[in-house]
């Protein structure tokens, strides 16, 4: 599949991309690479292939919830480099 110039040229301004008419030649037949290659995928027999869902084969062990030993709320402000009354002071992050 043959990618042109104006292909490219909205494409990159959808992607926020810049880059100069030289680059653009250039970009054209690599997409235009890409999208040949992936095209040729689309020849090979997919139907006895079963869906990969995960890359692992291993199992997760859960294990239930157990309820235990929680911080107070003290104890949680007490290396607090600042605090005011109930929270932590922290600076400013917005204007």
């Amino acid at each position: 599949m043959k990618i042109d110039k104006e292909a490219i040229k909205k494409i990159a301004h959808l992607a926020r991309l810049e880059f100069d008419e030289g680059s653009a030649e250039k970009m054209s037949q690599d997409m235009s690479q890409i999208l040949d290659w992936v095209e040729k995928l689309n020849e090979l027999d997919t139907d006895s292939v079963e869906p990969l869902t995960t890359m692992s084969s291993e199992v997760n062990d859960m294990r239930e919830d157990q309820v235990g030993k929680h911080l107070d709320h003290e104890a949680g402000l007490k290396n607090a480099p600042k605090r005011d009354s109930d929270y932590f002071r922290v600076p400013k992050v917005l204007e």
